[in-house]
């Protein structure tokens, strides 16, 4: 009889564990991937400005055709950081309340 309560007692605590560590925090979530995409987008630009060349940044030009203001300058990097951020800031909330709201289904 003993070693069916040992069972059920590690059982609630794996259930207890799963439902906390399941949950993802959308807010954190959200910061850390419009850092990403803010930062990486600057970055990217701002590598292809120092690099130089006869053409800088032809295929990261084609950007300039989603993103209002986007080129491949100096000025163009900071309205990058914008939109990657936005971007980035987007994608990170979406996949937070997605997985959230499909573990919430789960634990029903």
């Amino acid at each position: 009889m003993a070693v069916s309560s040992g069972k059920q007692t590690r059982y609630s605590e794996i259930c207890e564990v799963h439902q906390a560590v399941v949950r993802l925090q959308t807010g954190v979530l959200t910061i850390v991937c419009a850092l990403l995409g803010g930062v990486g987008l600057f970055m990217m630009t701002a590598w292809l400005l120092i690099k130089g060349g006869p053409q800088v940044g032809v295929h990261l030009q084609l950007l300039g055709q989603y993103f209002i203001g986007y080129s491949v300058t100096w000025h163009g990097s900071l309205v990058g950081l914008f939109y990657g951020a936005l971007v980035g800031g987007v994608v990170g909330w979406s996949i937070g309340t997605i997985y959230n709201g499909i573990v919430a289904i789960r634990q029903r």
